[in-house]
């Protein structure tokens, strides 16, 4: 009996109109106007609505070249779930408007098997975003391509299950037929998010916001997991996948693949000015084997 997770957030967070949402897609990673390289094995990007993210985030998914890849690993942090572990789809097939995504579940019996993961309904799984958002964007990108999901949520982790998640999936990076596709919005400023950080060095609140992303863009560039988390503890930037990116850290230093993650587009929602003002900020990367 097929399990379906329906696109919970089409017609609000995107468009619920195939045609529609085709033509955007192409139209962000056209004007992306990357080179698709069968070196990316994995990338971060955000998971806003469309009108906020759809065009940062094309400067992710566009890098991809769905060659040779037929599983794609998507890790997600929890809105509204509360777990300390990380959590395993029950769906067998995840919707979108453009083409359905088959569900691995060979990986998922094999990952459950660890005793290491939660189950999480279909119910919790609908109420979440993070990885729904980057549905289309790969439906549109593996059209044409037998590729399946293994859809991971990630809870609350300590640093201790950051890394023990990190070396269980490192071995996944080890087989160039797998892809990893994390979300991540970046910094969320404003009251209504209750983070005012604001360095006056930087001069307007947006580039100081900026200044702060910017930081740890680069510390996620050098793959080091624990100058992250010593920049998390420091500065507590609200960025909402902060724990899939130190799970996917941990995977990339325990794996025997070189990778390397480079960010190639950063955008805020709006520019804050005054501390009236709240934006959340977009990032996009790609990481590539490094040779």
């Amino acid at each position: 009996m097929e399990k379906v997770r329906r696109a919970s957030h089409a017609g609000s967070w995107y468009t619920d109109n195939p045609e529609k949402l085709t033509e955007e897609l192409e139209g962000w990673l056209r004007a992306s106007d990357l080179t698709k390289s069968a070196d990316v094995r994995g990338v971060i990007a955000p998971h806003a609505g469309y009108s906020y993210s759809g065009r940062a985030a094309a400067y992710a998914f566009g890098n991809i070249d769905p060659t040779n890849i037929s599983r794609i690993f998507l890790l997600g942090p929890s809105h509204h779930h509360y777990t300390p572990k990380c959590a395993l789809s029950m769906a067998s097939v995840y919707k979108t408007p453009i083409g359905d995504l088959p569900v691995d579940l060979e990986v998922i019996e094999e990952l459950k098997a660890t005793g290491k993961f939660e189950m999480m309904d279909i119910r919790v799984d609908e109420a979440e975003h993070s990885m729904e958002m980057h549905l289309p964007y790969l439906a549109k990108v593996f059209e044409g391509h037998p590729v399946k999901v293994v859809p991971i949520l990630v809870g609350a982790l300590n640093a201790e299950n950051e890394a023990m998640y990190g070396q269980l999936l490192a071995k996944y990076v080890d087989d160039p037929n797998n892809f990893f596709s994390v979300s991540s919005d970046f910094c969320h400023w404003g009251a209504r998010f209750n983070y005012m950080h604001y360095n006056k060095k930087h001069g307007a609140i947006y580039k100081s916001i900026e200044a702060l992303d910017r930081m740890g863009m680069d510390i996620i560039e050098t793959g080091d997991p624990d100058a992250f988390k010593q920049y998390l503890l420091e500065y507590d930037n609200t960025i909402c996948g902060r724990h899939p990116i130190s799970v996917f850290l941990y995977m990339l230093r325990n794996c025997s693949t070189k990778i390397k993650i480079n960010f190639l587009r950063y955008e805020q929602s709006s520019q804050c000015k005054s501390t009236r003002d709240s934006s959340v900020s977009y990032a996009s990367a790609a990481a590539k084997i490094d040779s």
